[in-house]
């Protein structure tokens, strides 16, 4: 791979990493609100909200974005994949991540 995609990625990396990091205390803490007891009431909040599907949505790219060029990187270090097929991996389970996630997103909003 060139060395300019792998400074795109190690760049892409890094900033998924500093969104991620406020949103996962987000979903952290609307879980232990949602699991003491409120799930009903929580949930029936999320009905509607363009707030919390852009707040979800935006988490659900973020690890698909931060999850594959991790995946990619594992999938080039310890297996015989190089270029292609580590990229082709990555870039499947990037594509299942945002599906699945944004089927779940526009199950609670």
């Amino acid at each position: 791979m060139s060395g300019r995609l792998e400074l795109w990625l190690f760049a892409l990396q890094r900033i998924s990493a500093m969104i991620l990091a406020p949103l996962v205390l987000v979903h952290l803490a609307t879980m232990v609100y949602a699991v003491q007891g409120r799930l009903t009431e929580s949930l029936a909040r999320t009905q509607g909200s363009t707030i919390w599907a852009l707040v979800y949505g935006l988490f659900i790219v973020s690890v698909a974005v931060h999850g594959a060029i991790g995946l990619r990187t594992v999938v080039r270090e310890m297996t015989p994949w190089r270029g292609t097929g580590a990229s082709a991996v990555a870039a499947l389970f990037c594509v299942a991540v945002l599906v699945l996630g944004f089927r779940a997103v526009g199950a609670i909003t």
